[in-house]
């Protein structure tokens, strides 16, 4: 039923959300997970929208294709560099530039995360090798994003389904750099969709 009396339709909360309030997961990288300084929570919009056409006007009529924006991170990079090559790994993975063995080593190897798995049979069953064909869906991962109040308290998930990365920012080295920063780099990921859940 729709609220209509404006007393009912007063907000409950008057807090402005905060920019640095935010936890970010993903399975797949837990190094990468620890070092992200920065994450946008995609926008969506709309395709296949019509117009109809009147004697008087053209009607526009929305359309029915969702379509979300790309989720890009940002992450500072490990000494070792372990964060950025567990992205640069999956990414040649997905990619096999060298060789067949490398898509069925990113397939076998987050096998045990895919739901529906059986790790026991696709560890045997590589790609490229002529025998039968592993699931591919191990490549992608899930993710989430929790918002949180001011005062650190989880108050929204943002969960991201079957997330594949699309894009790594490359690292810029310079030795006339004063200052000691962190390096930092970005990753852009593509997903199915996202859903929110209330904490």
């Amino acid at each position: 039923m729709a609220i209509t009396t404006a007393l009912q339709r007063q907000p409950t909360s008057l807090d402005f959300a905060n920019g640095t309030q935010f936890r970010f997961n993903i399975l797949r990288l837990p190094n990468v997970e620890y070092f992200v300084t920065g994450v946008n929570l995609p926008g969506i919009s709309f395709s296949g929208e019509a117009n109809i056409n009147t004697r008087y006007k053209s009607i526009s009529m929305m359309g029915d294709v969702l379509d979300y924006s790309d989720l890009e991170i940002t992450f500072a990079v490990q000494e070792n560099y372990a964060n950025y090559k567990e992205i640069h790994d999956w990414m040649t993975g997905i990619g096999f530039p060298k060789d067949n063995d490398q898509f069925g080593n990113a397939v076998t190897e987050y096998a045990d995360l895919t739901p529906g798995s059986n790790p026991s049979t696709t560890d045997a069953n590589r790609a490229g090798t002529g025998k039968t064909p592993v699931n591919p869906s191990s490549l992608f991962s899930d993710a989430s994003l929790t918002l949180l109040t001011n005062k650190n308290n989880p108050t929204l998930k943002v969960s991201f389904k079957n997330i594949h990365p699309i894009n790594l920012s490359s690292l810029a080295f310079n030795t006339q750099i004063t200052d000691t920063e962190p390096l930092t780099a970005t990753a852009t990921f593509r997903y199915h969709l996202y859903e929110f859940e209330t904490l």
